[in-house]
């Protein structure tokens, strides 16, 4: 039986082509002829050894079954030669013919319609292999029964018996085949599939890691750059009235460069922020302050209130990135005269939150009318969308209100430890996606626990419900609280407040 590696691959099958053959394995092929060179020996000293058959007749049945033998052994080796598919189709077509003489010459040639039913089923197309197949069956029974010269039911059993086992083998064995295939296929697939959800995966990673990147360089090197411009433009003023004033602008430029550095080098080890190391997030904003108020103008002031409640790590690092940006933003943007910054613990048994304020006199702006980020020729419009990144990431919200000629207030509001957690990017308490922003922006009054999201009146509800609409009023309330003093901060004069910085 011919082989994958022993014959080449046919073409497309044809009217008259060979069908897409199944591999056979070695272990098969090497079967079918050890049986074929059986039948065949066996046939041939058969003749020889029959006493009732002339020296003519036993010489001429030996003489088919060699032919036989032989046609069916340039088979296999036509096809380690490269073959062409036509040779490959007229192989069992000769082999055939020579049985048929081999079945004249001698009854035992019957034996020999066992392996050429496989011979055919394998390299014909199933169109073509099933009448060849049916054709060889009724050779087999005529030439049985031309040689006893009756036709019994055993004459006809035997031969349609050993064609319903090759069919059914052959078949089945290329069903097997075909469901192997499928399988190996669709594991390729499964394979390939893992491989582009892997890479999408890393795709997304390095997409946020880029992210992450952004908004700590622009909230960490490009504000000490900024700061570091500021002095130096402060020393330039002074230097030729006062060289010492000028001289400590220097040194608080050469600082904050330092400190630059040691940021750049964070960012290689994945730590906190360094003006976090060592001391409380209120001595990291304090300190933030004092060094921007060193630059002479405007004037920053600091300040807190409540008691301070334990953050954790990464909501610390965002608030002080948040610091750093909005007041980067009001020193070089606002063109004020003054800038506070208040941070404000609010230790809420349902949810304690820390609050930053940073609110400036100066000439303000619309919010709405931001440039998204990287569309500004200069750069800008990334600053508020990393703040309000950074304040989501931890749970929170960022809320900015400003208006031409108003100043400009920026209150970020973030969980502390013990809190319930929340999903990222809704506003703490569940005002939906604009947060404290969209529900504080739009009113300043209290809210009762009755009116939170159209509840009905306490009366109509049990305990339970009235004591979550209880808390969400709450909460509405110490937020509406907030954005009016976040408001009265940025309207009320500045300069006779207390500043820290």
């Amino acid at each position: 039986m011919n082989a994958p590696h022993s014959a080449p691959a046919p073409a497309p099958a044809a009217a008259s082509g060979p069908a897409r053959r199944a591999p056979v394995p070695r272990a098969l092929r090497g079967c079918l002829h050890l049986l074929v060179a059986l039948l065949l020996a066996l046939t041939a000293v058969r003749a020889l050894t029959d006493a009732s058959s002339t020296r003519a007749d036993s010489w001429l049945v030996v003489l088919a079954a060699a032919t036989t033998g032989g046609l069916y052994a340039l088979g296999p080796l036509a096809g380690s030669r490269g073959g062409s598919a036509a040779a490959i189709l007229w192989w069992p077509a000769a082999v055939t013919a020579a049985w048929l003489v081999l079945l004249a010459c001698a009854q035992d040639g019957v034996w020999m319609a066992f392996p050429l039913f496989f011979l055919q089923l394998h390299l014909l197309a199933p169109r073509y292999a099933l009448p060849a197949v049916a054709a060889t069956t009724a050779a087999a029974v005529a030439g049985f029964g031309w040689h006893t010269h009756t036709l019994s039911v055993g004459t006809v059993v035997g031969p349609v018996l050993g064609a319903a086992v090759a069919v059914a083998f052959v078949f089945g064995y290329r069903a097997l085949h075909h469901e192997s295939e499928q399988r190996q296929r669709l594991i390729e697939e499964l394979t390939a599939t893992r491989g582009e959800l892997a890479a999408a995966e890393r795709a997304a990673g390095v997409s946020a890691e880029r992210e992450r990147l952004a908004r700590e360089i622009h909230d960490t090197l490009a504000q000490g750059l900024s700061s570091i411009q500021l002095l130096l433009r402060a020393a330039e003023r002074a230097l030729p009235a006062d060289p010492g004033a000028a001289a400590g602008h220097v040194q608080h430029a050469r600082v904050t460069a330092v400190q630059n550095l040691t940021e750049a080098r964070r960012f290689v080890h994945e730590l906190s922020p360094p003006d976090l190391e060592g001391s409380s997030l209120t001595a990291a904003l304090e300190r933030l302050c004092v060094r921007a108020d060193a630059t002479g103008e405007p004037a920053v002031g600091f300040s807190t209130s409540g008691t301070p409640l334990p953050l954790a790590t990464a909501a610390e690092a965002a608030v002080l990135r948040i610091a750093q940006s909005a007041l980067g933003n009001a020193l070089r943007h606002a063109d004020a005269r003054q800038v506070r910054m208040t941070l404000s613990w609010m230790p809420d048994p349902d949810r304690p939150e820390v609050v930053l304020d940073v609110v400036d006199d100066g000439r303000g702006f619309l919010p709405d009318a931001l440039p998204r980020p990287g569309t500004s020729p200069d750069g800008g419009g990334f600053g508020v969308a990393a703040m309000r990144a950074r304040a989501r990431a931890s749970g929170g919200d960022l809320v900015v209100e400003s208006a031409p000629g108003a100043g400009t207030a920026v209150a970020a509001t973030l969980p502390a430890l013990g809190t319930r957690p929340t999903t990222p990017g809704r506003a703490p308490g569940g005002e939906g996606p604009g947060g404290q922003g969209s529900g504080d922006q739009t009113s300043g009054s209290q809210v009762s626990g009755s009116q939170v999201s159209g509840a009905p009146a306490s009366g109509d509800r049990g305990p339970a419900e009235q004591q979550g609409a209880h808390r969400a009023g709450r909460g509405q309330r110490r937020r509406a609280e907030q954005a009016r003093r976040v408001r009265r901060e940025r309207r009320e004069p500045q300069e006779g407040e207390t500043s820290d910085g």
